[in-house]
């Protein structure tokens, strides 16, 4: 495998897209240690089960790669504490990936993407409206670069994830950070793949976006509201 060189990132613009159907969690922001965090987790866990459920398994992430007192702390950590078991481009599986894009429309691209697959996928749906949460993201850190590799390397291959996961396993393991690549659904724009939540500084929600799937594809994609902060 490529050895891919390093490079430091200090707060580049990103953006991500949430779906809404999930509920926000505060249990991240009401803290700012690791100690009030156990501290609080414990209360929890004998007082609202339901909370401890939405926040996700906390045993994936070390406690000391938590960003406590970060604005957005619950959005930095939503996905590596709920990983999703079918994976996704640099991640089998078994451990979460912080996915963020260089501008809004390439994350709307992503989610798009990926919507149209699942959604061709459900019989006799003729319609569905989603709505999702739109992120900017603040983050730095060290990181490998797969922005010099071809556009036709295997790890951008379309559909088939198998070296790009293979990819994200072996730099995890050696404890990167996370990984700046190029967009695969959006030519010419870049990505960010992050394998810890340590290095993000902040996230902070801005517009709520609507997709509409009229039965064979998503047909439209809508503002719906904007949230200043």
């Amino acid at each position: 495998m490529v050895r891919l060189p390093e490079i430091e990132v200090d707060e580049p613009k990103s953006y991500r897209l949430v779906s809404s159907r999930y509920p926000t969690i505060a249990l991240f922001e009401d803290v700012a240690s690791a100690e009030d965090f156990e501290d609080l987790y414990a209360l929890q866990a004998m007082t609202n089960p339901r909370l401890l459920t939405q926040a996700g398994d906390l045993n994936l992430v070390p406690r000391e790669e938590i960003p406590f007192g970060i604005t957005g702390c619950s959005y930095a950590m939503a996905s590596f504490t709920h990983v999703n078991p079918e994976g996704s481009r640099f991640s089998d599986g078994t451990f979460g990936v912080l996915y963020l894009a260089d501008s809004m429309e390439t994350a709307i691209r992503e989610i798009s993407y990926h919507q149209n697959r699942y959604l061709s996928g459900v019989e006799g749906l003729k319609y569905d409206r989603l709505v999702f949460r739109g992120l900017r993201c603040a983050f730095g850190g060290s990181l490998s670069d797969a922005t010099g590799l071809d556009e036709d390397d295997p790890i951008y291959a379309p559909d088939d994830y198998s070296h790009s996961r293979a990819l994200g396993l072996s730099l995890r393991k050696r404890g990167g950070e996370g990984l700046k690549y190029r967009s695969v659904r959006n030519a010419g724009a870049l990505c960010w793949a992050l394998f810890t939540p340590k290095g993000v500084r902040r996230v902070v929600q801005a517009a709520h976006y609507e997709f509409i799937w009229d039965g064979e594809a998503i047909s439209s994609i809508n503002k719906i509201s904007l949230q200043h902060s």
